[in-house]
């Protein structure tokens, strides 16, 4: 019987396993160095904050995968040999397979600062870093957090909910604003703000300083500050975790080089979710995307190859979806910190609350192109069609009450929003 080895029981790789098990009868193992079952990673966040507790973050009983025929071994795999379709694990160990799916996930990045390793120090990705902090943050009266993000946002909110104090330490002149308009991002910088946190923006990381006993005792800053501090968390971003297979012959150069089969340049071996690199990325995505759907779709996709039936990736218009602490963030298409050559933009933001909503547009055809939005929901299908047919800009401004997605008795903002955009176009025509 074929037999199909998958590491890494994350969403991509948990995705494949389903998927090959409804259209196979194939033999398949999983292999996963971080947890026994697959969880959501997402919900960590809450389990620190005990709005939950782990289990309820497995979305399948422990029985599902016995039942469905899908072996599960919770081990390191150290090697890879793609002659002999062999995987040795730490155990020592070797399994065999007739096709490999690496879909090992992202690890948090570090940058060489000295005193990174020092206790106290750590990213938020993998289950063992809430492990980690969950058995410290009692003795964490002050953090410090390196980078601007999203995981930087939910690792501050977590250690505000135990009330430790935060500082967040920037690089950029304002938050996020490498991906955010310079409006959202201003916006974001109040909200942080607001929450009590001691945002530092120009600001770099230089060292983490020990306290003698291996533990962290301050950090210093790039102006010369020395904050103290019990707890460092470094949100500077994840890379592909792909180390184990640096003595491969697997290509590899940011992630596990793919094609748009999710093919690498072996035969039988493919790569998928986060630790994948595709050679040509479609409609001008990134290489790597380290998105949650983007995962779940290249799992459905390999699967479908694996199965006979040789199938390409097609994400489909870009989406992302955040929470800013309690403000929901929603973007589909492509919305750039600066708007290119061709693109016009329309931004409203309400007065009062942290609410805004950006709209690009084709300056000759006058097509949408993109949406960011911010404390209003949208629905995800309804902007999807509307950019694929390259509606207008005033049909989505005419139609956005069919796009809203906002609970019954939410204060609705459509009127607003029309009146703003043709005040805007006046302007224009004046201009």
């Amino acid at each position: 019987m074929k037999h199909i080895v998958i590491i890494g029981n994350g969403i991509s790789g948990i995705t494949a396993a389903r998927h090959i098990r409804k259209m196979s009868n194939y033999r398949i193992t999983v292999i996963s160095e971080e947890s026994e079952y697959f969880f959501s990673r997402t919900a960590l966040m809450y389990v620190f904050m005990g709005h939950m507790k782990f289990e309820h973050t497995q979305p399948y009983e422990n029985s599902f995968w016995e039942k469905n025929k899908i072996d599960l071994i919770h081990n390191t795999v150290k090697h890879v040999d793609t002659k002999q379709k062999m995987l040795t694990l730490k155990t020592g160990i070797s399994i065999w397979y007739d096709d490999l799916i690496i879909a090992t996930g992202s690890k948090s990045n570090k940058f060489g600062w000295p005193g990174q390793d020092l206790d106290g120090v750590q990213g938020l990705y993998h289950k063992q870093d809430l492990e980690k902090l969950t058995q410290n943050y009692k003795s964490i009266k002050r953090a410090v957090l390196v980078g601007g993000g999203l995981i930087g946002i939910e690792l501050a909110e977590m250690l505000l909910s135990k009330n430790i104090a935060v500082t967040i330490l920037v690089r950029e002149k304002s938050f996020w604003n490498g991906v955010l308009p310079d409006e959202e991002s201003a916006m974001i910088n109040d909200l942080i703000r607001l929450h009590h946190i001691d945002l530092q923006l120009n600001t770099e990381l230089v060292e983490v300083i020990d306290d003698g006993e291996g533990k962290v005792k301050s950090i210093t800053t790039s102006k010369k500050e020395q904050i103290d501090c019990q707890f460092v968390g470094l949100t500077v971003g994840v890379s592909p975790n792909i180390e184990f297979l640096k003595d491969s012959d697997i290509e590899m150069e940011r992630g596990v080089l793919v094609n748009e089969f999710l093919e690498t340049n072996v035969p039988n071996v493919y790569s998928i979710g986060d630790c994948a690199q595709h050679r040509t990325p479609t409609g001008g995505r990134k290489p790597v995307e380290q998105v949650w759907y983007t995962g779940r779709i290249m799992g459905e996709t390999v699967a479908q190859t694996i199965c006979n039936n040789r199938s390409q990736y097609q994400p489909g218009i870009w989406f992302n979806s955040a929470k800013f602490f309690d403000v929901e963030y929603q973007t589909y298409g492509w919305v750039w910190a600066k708007p290119k050559e061709n693109e016009a933009t329309f931004f409203w933001k309400s007065k009062n609350e942290y609410k805004s909503l950006r709209l690009i547009y084709d300056k000759i055809g006058n097509h949408i192109l993109g949406v960011n939005v911010f404390g209003i929901r949208l629905r995800h299908e309804v902007f999807d069609q509307w950019i694929q047919e390259k509606k207008s800009i005033e049909y989505v401004i005419d139609n956005l009450k069919t796009a809203n997605f906002d609970p019954e008795f939410f204060k609705h903002y459509e009127a607003e929003i029309t009146q703003n955009f043709q005040s805007h176009f006046k302007t224009l025509e004046i201009a």
